[in-house]
Protein backbone atom coordinates (compact mmCIF):
# COMPACT_ATOMS: atom_id res chain seq x y z
CA UNK A 1 0.00 0.00 0.00
CA UNK A 2 2.82 2.38 0.87
CA UNK A 3 4.52 1.68 -2.46
CA UNK A 4 1.31 2.60 -4.31
CA UNK A 5 0.97 5.82 -2.34
CA UNK A 6 4.59 6.75 -3.11
CA UNK A 7 4.08 6.00 -6.81
CA UNK A 8 0.96 8.20 -6.95
CA UNK A 9 2.78 11.03 -5.15
CA UNK A 10 5.72 10.85 -7.57
CA UNK A 11 3.34 10.78 -10.55
CA UNK A 12 1.42 13.82 -9.33
CA UNK A 13 4.64 15.72 -8.59
CA UNK A 14 6.04 14.91 -12.03
CA UNK A 15 2.90 16.14 -13.77
CA UNK A 16 2.85 19.31 -11.67
CA UNK A 17 6.54 19.92 -12.32
CA UNK A 18 6.07 20.48 -16.05
CA UNK A 19 2.47 21.65 -15.97
CA UNK A 20 3.04 25.13 -17.41
CA UNK A 21 6.51 24.86 -18.93
CA UNK A 22 6.90 26.79 -22.22
CA UNK A 23 7.95 25.03 -25.41
CA UNK A 24 11.69 24.89 -25.98
CA UNK A 25 13.33 26.53 -28.99
CA UNK A 26 16.76 25.15 -28.12
CA UNK A 27 17.78 22.21 -25.93
CA UNK A 28 15.32 21.34 -23.15
CA UNK A 29 17.18 20.46 -19.94
CA UNK A 30 15.40 19.10 -16.88
CA UNK A 31 16.84 19.08 -13.39
CA UNK A 32 15.08 17.80 -10.30
CA UNK A 33 13.25 21.05 -9.45
CA UNK A 34 13.55 23.31 -12.49
CA UNK A 35 13.90 23.08 -16.25
CA UNK A 36 15.10 25.41 -18.97
CA UNK A 37 15.49 25.99 -22.70
CA UNK A 38 19.23 26.33 -23.39
CA UNK A 39 20.30 28.74 -26.10
CA UNK A 40 23.74 27.66 -27.32
CA UNK A 41 24.38 30.83 -29.32
CA UNK A 42 23.99 32.95 -26.16
CA UNK A 43 25.32 30.29 -23.71
CA UNK A 44 22.38 30.65 -21.32
CA UNK A 45 18.69 29.78 -21.18
CA UNK A 46 15.93 31.42 -23.18
CA UNK A 47 13.73 30.69 -20.18
CA UNK A 48 13.81 28.90 -16.84
CA UNK A 49 10.63 27.41 -15.40
CA UNK A 50 10.02 26.20 -11.85
CA UNK A 51 7.29 25.91 -9.25
CA UNK A 52 7.69 27.84 -6.01
CA UNK A 53 6.15 26.41 -2.85
CA UNK A 54 6.50 27.04 0.87
CA UNK A 55 8.74 23.99 1.05
CA UNK A 56 11.04 25.65 -1.45
CA UNK A 57 11.46 28.82 0.59
CA UNK A 58 11.34 27.38 4.12
CA UNK A 59 13.66 24.41 3.64
CA UNK A 60 17.04 23.93 5.30
CA UNK A 61 19.31 23.15 2.34
CA UNK A 62 22.72 24.78 2.66
CA UNK A 63 24.00 27.24 0.06
CA UNK A 64 27.51 26.06 -0.92
CA UNK A 65 28.22 28.38 -3.90
CA UNK A 66 29.52 25.42 -5.91
CA UNK A 67 29.40 26.99 -9.38
CA UNK A 68 30.15 24.32 -11.99
CA UNK A 69 29.56 23.24 -15.58
CA UNK A 70 26.32 21.49 -16.48
CA UNK A 71 27.04 18.11 -18.07
CA UNK A 72 23.42 17.79 -19.21
CA UNK A 73 23.94 20.50 -21.84
CA UNK A 74 25.05 18.50 -24.88
CA UNK A 75 27.01 21.41 -26.39
CA UNK A 76 28.63 22.26 -23.03
CA UNK A 77 27.47 25.11 -20.82
CA UNK A 78 29.24 28.36 -20.07
CA UNK A 79 32.05 28.04 -17.53
CA UNK A 80 33.26 29.95 -14.49
CA UNK A 81 36.21 31.17 -16.60
CA UNK A 82 33.79 33.10 -18.79
CA UNK A 83 32.89 35.33 -15.86
CA UNK A 84 36.35 35.69 -14.35
CA UNK A 85 37.47 39.33 -14.47
CA UNK A 86 34.43 40.29 -16.57
CA UNK A 87 32.93 42.71 -14.07
CA UNK A 88 29.61 40.85 -14.29
CA UNK A 89 27.95 38.65 -11.67
CA UNK A 90 27.00 35.05 -12.25
CA UNK A 91 23.34 35.91 -11.93
CA UNK A 92 20.97 33.10 -11.01
CA UNK A 93 17.86 32.72 -13.16
CA UNK A 94 16.34 30.05 -10.93
CA UNK A 95 17.20 31.60 -7.53
CA UNK A 96 19.09 29.51 -4.99
CA UNK A 97 16.84 30.90 -2.25
CA UNK A 98 13.83 29.28 -3.98
CA UNK A 99 15.50 25.86 -3.89
CA UNK A 100 15.82 25.31 -0.14
CA UNK A 101 13.52 22.27 -0.20
CA UNK A 102 16.39 19.84 -0.86
CA UNK A 103 20.17 19.87 -1.03
CA UNK A 104 19.98 18.44 -4.55
CA UNK A 105 17.78 21.31 -5.71
CA UNK A 106 20.05 23.87 -4.05
CA UNK A 107 23.19 22.36 -5.60
CA UNK A 108 21.61 22.19 -9.07
CA UNK A 109 20.82 25.91 -8.95
CA UNK A 110 24.58 26.56 -9.16
CA UNK A 111 25.05 24.98 -12.57
CA UNK A 112 26.58 27.52 -14.94
CA UNK A 113 23.70 26.81 -17.32
CA UNK A 114 21.46 28.62 -14.80
CA UNK A 115 23.64 31.74 -14.86
CA UNK A 116 23.45 34.92 -16.92
CA UNK A 117 25.86 37.92 -16.88
CA UNK A 118 24.23 40.52 -14.67
CA UNK A 119 25.54 43.95 -13.76
CA UNK A 120 26.45 43.76 -10.03
CA UNK A 121 24.19 46.70 -9.13
CA UNK A 122 21.32 45.02 -10.97
CA UNK A 123 21.87 41.55 -9.54
CA UNK A 124 22.30 42.75 -5.97
CA UNK A 125 19.72 45.51 -6.27
CA UNK A 126 16.50 45.51 -8.29
CA UNK A 127 16.75 41.84 -9.36
CA UNK A 128 17.24 40.71 -5.76
CA UNK A 129 14.27 42.87 -4.77
CA UNK A 130 12.17 41.24 -7.48
CA UNK A 131 13.09 37.74 -6.30
CA UNK A 132 12.25 38.68 -2.71
CA UNK A 133 8.93 40.16 -3.76
CA UNK A 134 8.02 36.91 -5.50
CA UNK A 135 8.82 34.92 -2.37
CA UNK A 136 6.85 37.36 -0.22
CA UNK A 137 3.88 37.03 -2.59
CA UNK A 138 3.75 33.28 -2.08
CA UNK A 139 0.60 32.00 -0.42
CA UNK A 140 0.31 28.48 -1.80
CA UNK A 141 1.99 27.80 -5.16
CA UNK A 142 3.48 30.03 -7.84
CA UNK A 143 4.42 28.97 -11.37
CA UNK A 144 7.40 31.03 -12.50
CA UNK A 145 9.06 31.66 -15.86
CA UNK A 146 12.11 33.90 -16.00
CA UNK A 147 15.00 34.65 -18.30
CA UNK A 148 16.99 37.13 -20.38
CA UNK A 149 15.74 39.34 -23.18
CA UNK A 150 18.29 39.55 -25.98
CA UNK A 151 17.56 43.14 -27.00
CA UNK A 152 20.04 46.04 -26.67
CA UNK A 153 22.67 43.50 -25.57
CA UNK A 154 25.85 44.76 -23.93
CA UNK A 155 28.42 42.59 -25.73
CA UNK A 156 29.84 39.24 -24.60
CA UNK A 157 32.17 37.87 -21.93
CA UNK A 158 34.67 35.03 -21.79
CA UNK A 159 36.07 32.45 -24.21
CA UNK A 160 32.55 31.11 -24.86
CA UNK A 161 31.29 34.59 -25.74
CA UNK A 162 28.41 34.58 -23.29
CA UNK A 163 25.91 37.27 -24.26
CA UNK A 164 25.26 40.08 -21.79
CA UNK A 165 21.48 40.60 -22.12
CA UNK A 166 19.97 44.06 -22.22
CA UNK A 167 16.99 43.08 -20.07
CA UNK A 168 15.50 40.33 -17.91
CA UNK A 169 11.93 39.24 -17.41
CA UNK A 170 10.06 37.42 -14.69
CA UNK A 171 6.49 36.15 -14.80
CA UNK A 172 4.63 34.54 -11.92
CA UNK A 173 1.28 32.84 -12.22
CA UNK A 174 -0.86 32.44 -9.12
CA UNK A 175 -3.48 29.89 -10.12
CA UNK A 176 -5.35 30.23 -6.84
CA UNK A 177 -5.85 33.98 -7.36
CA UNK A 178 -6.15 33.65 -11.16
CA UNK A 179 -3.49 36.33 -11.60
CA UNK A 180 -0.23 36.83 -13.49
CA UNK A 181 2.39 39.42 -12.58
CA UNK A 182 5.14 40.27 -15.08
CA UNK A 183 8.29 42.38 -14.99
CA UNK A 184 10.85 43.55 -17.57
CA UNK A 185 13.93 45.17 -16.03
CA UNK A 186 17.03 46.56 -17.76
CA UNK A 187 20.36 44.96 -16.87
CA UNK A 188 21.78 48.04 -15.14
CA UNK A 189 21.76 49.99 -11.91
CA UNK A 190 18.45 51.71 -11.22
CA UNK A 191 16.86 53.72 -8.46
CA UNK A 192 13.35 53.32 -9.83
CA UNK A 193 10.81 51.34 -7.78
CA UNK A 194 10.11 47.77 -8.84
CA UNK A 195 6.52 48.74 -9.61
CA UNK A 196 7.69 50.89 -12.52
CA UNK A 197 8.84 47.74 -14.36
CA UNK A 198 5.48 45.93 -14.29
CA UNK A 199 4.22 44.99 -17.74
CA UNK A 200 1.95 42.47 -19.45
CA UNK A 201 2.80 38.87 -20.29
CA UNK A 202 1.72 39.62 -23.87
CA UNK A 203 4.45 42.24 -24.21
CA UNK A 204 7.08 39.82 -22.88
CA UNK A 205 5.97 37.14 -25.33
CA UNK A 206 6.43 39.56 -28.22
CA UNK A 207 9.96 40.34 -27.01
CA UNK A 208 11.15 36.76 -26.51
CA UNK A 209 9.10 34.97 -29.18
CA UNK A 210 7.76 32.35 -26.76
CA UNK A 211 4.14 31.50 -25.94
CA UNK A 212 4.01 31.38 -22.14
CA UNK A 213 1.37 29.40 -20.26
CA UNK A 214 0.00 28.06 -23.54
CA UNK A 215 -1.53 25.11 -21.67
CA UNK A 216 -4.26 27.34 -20.21
CA UNK A 217 -7.64 27.58 -21.97
CA UNK A 218 -7.43 30.41 -24.52
CA UNK A 219 -10.03 32.61 -22.83
CA UNK A 220 -8.23 32.44 -19.47
CA UNK A 221 -4.78 32.81 -21.01
CA UNK A 222 -5.78 35.84 -23.09
CA UNK A 223 -7.44 37.64 -20.17
CA UNK A 224 -4.52 37.07 -17.78
CA UNK A 225 -1.75 37.82 -20.25
CA UNK A 226 -3.13 41.17 -21.39
CA UNK A 227 -3.79 42.42 -17.84
CA UNK A 228 -1.36 44.49 -15.78
CA UNK A 229 -1.29 43.21 -12.19
CA UNK A 230 0.82 43.80 -9.13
Amino acid sequence: MKLIQIFVLVLLTTNLYGQYAPKAKGELIKHSHYQFDYNESHEQPNWVYYILTKQGTDGSAERKNNFRNDSKVSTSSASTNDYKGSGYDRGHLCPAADMRNSQTAMNESFYMSNMSPQHPSFNRGIWKACEELVRNSLVDTLYIVTGPIFKDNKGTIGPNEVTIPGYYYKVMYDKRKSKMVAYVIPNEKTTKPLSSFITTVDSIESLIGVDLFHQLPDNIENDLERAISN
